[in-house]
């Protein structure tokens, strides 16, 4: 209850009924009763106030409550993500980077049976956390052949994991894009690295980007 500020209110009327009471030759006054009455009906009404006041502030330290639990919760999430699958995480304002360890042979497009666990990880980070949000898939390939060639090759491989997140992780397809990086030299994580065989897996992979940008803040403090 914030009886402070209720209290003043009804201790001014109180007075002013006062004033009037105190004017005993004014043809209409008010008695006894009447004041006793008026002050009861500020009274009612201020408590009534107060306690929906109270109700709002109760209300708003909730929703931030939850929302702190549920901000920990990711954070806890997106920890055993990066330790159990050795996932790098870069942040912005409204992005998140995922580079994560989805890799491909040499030429080839076709997702790695062992690299869709941590696509379907992915998935369920971004159903829990950041239903809505936009999932950018950028393709990469190694040095080795055209450039040309390596667009397509990029395009390919990001192609494959976008349709295995719209089928297995249940995105929507609006949701998600492809893009192909290529061979692109800054974006190398090992410089120069080219097949064939292994040499150079580590460039011939996808990388993952949230774009959480249009989400409403309070989405992450859903139950």
């Amino acid at each position: 209850m914030f009886t402070g500020f209720g209290g003043a209110r009804v201790v001014a009327a109180a007075g002013a009924l006062s004033v009037t009471l105190g004017l005993g030759g004014c043809a209409a006054k008010v008695t006894r009763e009447d004041f006793n009455a008026e002050v009861a009906r500020l009274r009612q009404e201020v408590q009534a106030g107060d306690a929906h006041l109270g109700s709002q502030i109760d209300s708003t330290n909730q929703l931030v409550t939850d929302h702190t639990r549920r901000l920990d919760a990711l954070d806890q999430e997106l920890q055993a993500f990066r330790s159990e699958y050795n996932v790098s995480i870069e942040r912005t304002r409204d992005l998140m980077k995922f580079n994560v360890p989805v890799h491909f042979d040499f030429s080839r497009s076709e997702l790695r049976e062992a690299d869709r666990p941590v696509l379907d990880r992915f998935a369920t980070v971004v159903r829990e956390y950041y239903p809505g949000a936009v999932v950018t898939v950028e393709g990469f390939t190694d040095p080795a052949g055209s450039a040309a060639y390596n667009r397509r090759l990029g395009q390919n491989r990001a192609n494959a994991v976008k349709e295995y997140l719209a089928s297995a992780g249940g995105f929507e397809t609006s949701k998600v894009k492809a893009v192909s990086y290529g061979e692109a030299s800054n974006r190398q994580v090992v410089p120069g690295a080219k097949g064939p065989g292994d040499a150079g897996l580590e460039n011939r992979r996808v990388a993952l980007v949230i774009d959480h940008a249009a989400i409403a803040t309070d989405q992450l403090a859903m139950p």
